[in-house]
């Protein structure tokens, strides 16, 4: 459902100064959802960037290791081959690998200067690689090109003490995904606004004889289980951490209201745990059942979009967008949101490094796209997903206003940032396993959310 529509300029302007407002990121994990594909391809050009190798330097050779499918790690190769064609002795080559394995790749190659010169990575990810001397500090004129041309918030979350440590790139938050089909078919008019219109809602779009339940949740991913979770939270006033990230918030009250819901959803047979699996690309049963119409309402990140058109075809039509609807002890509707970020190897041999961070900055910039925006700004829409440089909101105008996405773009003012700290994916780790418990019958609200209060405070404590 959308609340409003702007005109393309002044929605372009409010996109860039939500994003500054709300100081978020995109994905939970986490991030993308394609299967990852080996694929190389070379690449180079001028831009300002580090120095280093360029036209007339030594050759040297660079990977970029991704989790995006093979359609997607073309586009990115064809900016490679246009980058090489100024820039003749830098050479990109690409690795795929699936979202499950990213980080684990990132961390056992990371050690080694034979590893992936750039890396794609999760915002929550980086203060652990930070301090594990992984991620490399940006030269002087990449810091001055971020901190120029993205929001205070997202220079934030690829910082660390002042020093930036990455490019941002795409920005994800949450919304209520819902077929209008079946609320149709139900007699619904209105997606809910709040949890009780949820509830009620999710009871009449259950049909067990048709094995279609009213609200999905997902298993099996960490960001796939906490921010939907979170969000709902968040709608209600409640946090997964302290306000300064140093302790777990998960048995308030408004918190525990979340859980609760949960339970209610699952006692009635509205949300049914057998459907919720993903698998290691962020796909699985939870995505084929929503786009078969086994499921009715679903929340989940924008940058699904483009798998939904893929496995729906024409039946796509048939879905719509909506705010996350709001707890009884909530002032707003609001969104967990995230980062992804592009990080070079501190490991890499020096003169790698320079050329990694010229390619990044050549693909960053905003000569690199289509009409303004930059290649990574045209990679990222293609996908659905929301472009971070102030200029590719600009470029993108008419694409953020189509109406699955427009809804995504009006909340995020409202957008709650996951919270990044160090040993913060463990405890992401600990939430996503308390809620299966609780999804999966093993485990009460409260007892699930004491589980995950000491896991997550232990993991916090173990970041330190």
């Amino acid at each position: 459902m959308i609340r409003h529509r702007m005109t393309v300029a002044i929605g372009a302007c409010a996109v860039a100064l939500a994003l500054a407002a709300a100081g978020c990121s995109s994905s939970g994990g986490t991030g993308s959802n394609t299967t990852g594909s080996n694929a190389s391809g070379s690449s180079n050009s001028s831009s300002t960037g580090a120095g280093g190798s360029g036209s007339t330097g030594s050759p040297v050779t660079i990977s970029y290791l991704t989790h995006w499918g093979p359609d997607q790690v073309k586009q990115l190769e064809a900016a490679a081959d246009a980058f090489h064609k100024d820039n003749p002795n830098i050479t990109v080559k690409f690795q795929a690998v699936p979202f499950a394995n990213l980080l684990s790749t990132i961390q056992t190659q990371g050690s080694s200067s034979g590893g992936a010169t750039i890396a794609s990575i999760y915002d929550l990810w980086l203060p652990g690689l930070i301090k594990s001397g992984v991620a490399a500090k940006a030269p002087a004129d990449v810091a001055s090109e971020v901190t120029s041309n993205w929001s205070e918030g997202l220079v934030n979350d690829v910082s660390s003490n002042g020093a930036v440590y990455g490019i941002p790139n795409e920005v994800d938050l949450y919304a209520l995904n819902y077929n209008t089909k079946l609320f149709t078919a139900a007699g619904i008019s209105q997606p809910p606004t709040t949890w009780d219109e949820l509830v009620a809602d999710a009871a009449k779009l259950t049909d067990k004889a048709k094995g279609q339940q009213g609200f999905g949740v997902i298993t099996n991913w960490a960001a796939g289980v906490d921010h939907p979770f979170l969000s709902l939270a968040a709608s209600n006033d409640g946090y997964f951490l302290n306000s300064d990230k140093t302790a777990s918030a998960l048995t308030t009250p408004n918190v525990e209201a979340t859980a609760q819901l949960y339970e209610t959803l699952l006692k009635a047979g509205s949300t049914v745990p057998s459907m919720s699996a993903a698998n290691a690309n962020t796909t699985g049963p939870y995505l084929d059942n929503f786009a078969n119409g086994k499921t009715a309402m679903i929340i989940m990140a924008n940058w699904w979009e483009s798998t939904l058109k893929q496995s729906m075809g024409d039946n796509f039509k048939d879905i719509a967008t909506a705010p996350i609807p709001k707890g009884p002890s909530g002032t707003k509707s609001s969104s967990i949101s995230y980062s992804w970020l592009t990080m070079v190897n501190a490991h890499a041999d020096p003169a790698a490094q320079d050329a990694a961070w010229k390619f990044l900055t050549y693909l960053n910039g905003s000569q690199s796209g289509k009409n303004g925006s930059s290649a990574m700004g045209d990679v990222l829409m293609g996908m659905g997903i929301l472009p971070s440089r102030s200029s590719d909101l600009t470029a993108h105008a008419s694409g953020l206003s189509d109406p699955f996405v427009k809804t995504y773009v009006d909340e995020i003012p409202n957008a709650t940032p996951f919270p990044i700290a160090v040993g913060g994916q463990q405890a992401s780790d600990a939430l996503q396993s308390a809620l299966e418990s609780l999804v999966f019958g093993k485990a009460s609200p409260q007892d699930a959310l004491k589980t995950a209060d000491q896991a997550v405070n232990a993991a916090l404590q173990s970041g330190k």
